[in-house]
Order: structure tokens, then C-alpha cells, then sequence
């Protein structure tokens, strides 16, 4: 069992030296050729943690004693031990929400994210609530790539700071992995995210999708924060879905919408598209396990929405 206290207690350890020890990140580049046993990919993902470091006290309140980021590190940990092939993704929102983000301004979230081992994460609106700036010195502590190609950046002090895109392979198969992020005019103060320019997301997910498929992309992941779906006409996940072919998986956020299981939706030219979103703080671990066969013919075998509460201590 992995201590909450010992995870917070190495992190805060490494927080108060001036800069962090650079480390070496996706040194995975498979080369071997896909054989004809099946391969199987794992998902994990998050949403909208909003700074829950802590599981919720005891209060009585319906999430008490759920979540916690060292309950989260330990269910991953077991996961990856018993699966070979494994994706740990985020949808935004890591920012606002409890005392360590005041404090810490982002970097003690980003720094449990690192030690825990995500492979690459997308903006959320509240991820500029202490400005361009704050954002900038909390980035030096994501070990990972943070994936954003409809906020252009290119005229902010943040330029070059994102990728639009990240290609994985695992067991021979490349993923793509892209994200798009909500309209921050009117829900971000304008100060906050200044001369950022946004496009519209089905537009720029068109064209991620080209640009993976140009690569050879089995299999392609958008990490959104545009939201699960309005009642208003406002670009949403299940509109993505409609709007755009090519795209396997959504993974979302903003709506803090707790999903049992993935929607399926049907793109322009007939596909299924898979979206899912696991509520909010951490409360959930997203898992959705893909199959691919020797012809590179996929299959989602299995789904979950794991609950953070107390059971993975004993773990």
C-alpha cells in the first residue's frame, strides 16, 4: 500500500528544492512488428480534480471519505502491474479547489500527477485561474505533456509551451492522443488568459485526425474539456462525436458528469465513437480496456468507473 502521507511528504520534500532533477520520459519507442497474439491496451483517466489531494473528511457530506491522490497512485499502480500495455490520461481542470492550490498554486498537483506516471493530460478553464503567469510556473512540475490544439498560444508568454498532439506506441500499436479545450471568453476572466486565441474545436480536431491518420495512427483519443453536453448550442463531446470521423475514444470533462459506462455515438460517416467522463475530484478512475487483432481490428472489451474510497488502502 502506498502511504498517503509518505506520497505528499516525498512531494512537498521535493517542492522546496529551487528547481526539479530533470527526468527522462517516453523512452518507449517499440519497434517490433504487431504478432498475432491480440494486444491490449488499457485507458485510465481523470477529470476535474480541482486540487482534491486529500480523500473528502468525514463529514458527512455524500463523498465523505472518498478520493485522494495516494489511493489513486496505489489503484494505478496495481493496475499497471497486472497490464502490460497502459495509458494514464487527464482531461483538465487539475487547478482550484482546496487550500494546496492556494498555497501550492499548481505545483504540488502537478508534481502527483508526475510521480504517479500520466502519460499526457489537456487544459481545463480553471487551469488559468492564477493567469498566464501562475500557469507558467506550475508547468515546470508536469513531467508530461499537457496536449492543447484550439488555444493558440503563439502571441502569450506561454508559446511552444504545449503540444498540439502525442503519438504512443504500445505492443506495436500507435495511439494518437490529441486535445481541444472549452471557449474561455466568458468564463475566464479576460486578464487571465490575454492574447490566448481560440479555435473552433472541430475545425482543429479535423485536422488532428488527418494528421495522425498521415502517421499511421491505429487508434486516436481526443482529451476534451468542452463538456459532455447542453442543453444550449454550445460545442460539446457528443457534438464532437457527430461532427467529426476518425476520432475512437472522447475523454471528457468540464460538466462533471459521472458516466456509468461510455456513450457511443455515431460519426458523419457511420463509426462509433466512445465518450466518457468520470465526474469530479477524483472521486473516479476511468478505465476502458481496447483490444486490437493481428488485422489492427479493435474491440472495447471492458469498461469501469472505479470508485476511490478506502478498500484500495488494503491494497
Amino acid at each position: 500500500m502506498l502511504s498517503r502521507r509518505k506520497f505528499i511528504q516525498n512531494t512537498l520534500t521535493g517542492l522546496a528544492v529551487a528547481s526539479f532533477a530533470p527526468t527522462e520520459l517516453f523512452a518507449n519507442n517499440i519497434s517490433n512488428e504487431i504478432s498475432n497474439k491480440p494486444i491490449k491496451l488499457t485507458i485510465l483517466h481523470t477529470n476535474d480534480m480541482h486540487s482534491r489531494i486529500d480523500p473528502f473528511p468525514l463529514d458527512g457530506r455524500k463523498e465523505s471519505g472518498f478520493g485522494g491522490m495516494a489511493r489513486r497512485a496505489t489503484l494505478v499502480k496495481k493496475i499497471r502491474s497486472e497490464q502490460e500495455h497502459t495509458l494514464l490520461l487527464d482531461c483538465g481542470d487539475v487547478f482550484q479547489g482546496t487550500p494546496y492550490f492556494n498555497y501550492f498554486g499548481g505545483e504540488l498537483e502537478f508534481r502527483l500527477m508526475s510521480e504517479m506516471g500520466y502519460d499526457a493530460g489537456t487544459l481545463g478553464n480553471h487551469d488559468f485561474d492564477n493567469g498566464l503567469q501562475g500557469l507558467q510556473r506550475a508547468l515546470p512540475a508536469a513531467k508530461f505533456p499537457i496536449l492543447n490544439a484550439n488555444y493558440d498560444f503563439s502571441k502569450t508568454i506561454l508559446k511552444d509551451k504545449f503540444q498540439h498532439y502525442k503519438v504512443f506506441n504500445k505492443g506495436g500499436i500507435k495511439i494518437g492522443i490529441f486535445g481541444v479545450g472549452i471557449e474561455l471568453n466568458g468564463i475566464v476572466p479576460d486578464h487571465n488568459y490575454a492574447e490566448t486565441v481560440y479555435k473552433n474545436p472541430v475545425t482543429v480536431a479535423k485536422q488532428m485526425v488527418a494528421t495522425l491518420k498521415s502517421m499511421d495512427c491505429q487508434f486516436i483519443i481526443c482529451l476534451s474539456h468542452l463538456g459532455y453536453s447542453y442543453e444550449i448550442d454550445r460545442i460539446s463531446d457528443m457534438q464532437l462525436a457527430a461532427k467529426v470521423d476518425g476520432i475512437d475514444l472522447i475523454l471528457g470533462g468540464h460538466t462533471h458528469t459521472f458516466l456509468e459506462e461510455p456513450t457511443s455515438v455515431k460519426s458523419p460517416n457511420g463509426d462509433e465513437v466512445l465518450i466518457n467522463q468520470v465526474g469530479w475530484a477524483g472521486l473516479r478512475l476511468g478505465r476502458i480496456d481496447v483490444v486490437f487483432d493481428k488485422n489492427n481490428k479493435k474491440e472495447v472489451i471492458k469498461t469501469a468507473s472505479i470508485e476511490i474510497c478506502e478498500k484500495i488502502d488494503k491494497m
